[in-house]
């Protein structure tokens, strides 16, 4: 019985074997993958445009004035109603000017205005110095000379002292010609300290000033 066993056995395994070689046959080889390319560098990313920035003097701006300058964020323009009623003179008018236009800071979170003058055609230092000296109780008056968009201008630093609170407190003004008129910024402020840190928005204004 056992020849006929390992007949069986062989015959077994040949088969087997056949049927392996003939399914390895009809496999067909898997595709060679080559990698691609990697990137070099992340892919750049466009910055959102800056927001324009606000300016007063020109139609639609909230006051309507020879010139136009830049507003820091959050200021906020309102022309002054009727400033030439001889009524309200003695708020309206100081030396050779009239105001116009008040820049209010309050949205911003401080208490203070720039205020926007306007006097006649003529040199700018000779009105600037007209409305420094209707200024009552001025100290440390300091004049010179920069520059602005609009052309040369003449600028002021002084104190002004504030009897009822016995304290004295910094101003500042510029003045620039243009062909209708001299027009003087003014930045006063509750007291030093509020008045030093609104520096930037008049900074912003003189630097930006532009002739309409």
């Amino acid at each position: 019985m056992r020849p006929a066993v390992l007949t069986t056995a062989a015959a077994v395994a040949s088969l087997v074997a056949g049927l392996l070689l003939a399914g390895c046959a009809d496999v067909e080889p898997l595709p060679e993958i080559v990698p691609g390319p990697r990137p070099t560098a992340a892919p750049a990313v466009k910055a959102p445009a800056a927001a324009p920035r606000r300016t007063v003097g020109g139609p639609g701006s909230g006051c309507a004035l020879p010139v136009s300058f830049a507003l820091a964020e959050r200021w906020a323009p309102k022309a002054v109603e009727d400033p030439e009623d001889p009524e309200f003179a003695a708020l309206t008018r100081q030396g050779p000017a009239t105001v116009r236009c008040e820049v209010d800071a309050k949205p911003a979170g401080q208490v203070g205005f720039l205020r926007v003058w306007t006097a006649g055609k003529g040199s700018a230092r000779a009105a600037l110095e007209g409305f420094v000296a209707a200024e009552r109780n001025t100290s440390a008056v300091v004049y010179r000379e920069s520059r602005s968009g609009a052309g040369p201008v003449t600028e002021v630093t002084y104190t002004v002292r504030d009897e009822p609170a016995e304290e004295s407190k910094e101003e500042r003004a510029f003045a620039v010609a243009t062909p209708k008129g001299t027009v003087i910024v003014h930045l006063g402020g509750l007291d030093t300290e509020e008045h030093r840190a609104m520096v930037p928005a008049y900074e912003l204004a003189r630097t930006t000033l532009r002739a309409r």
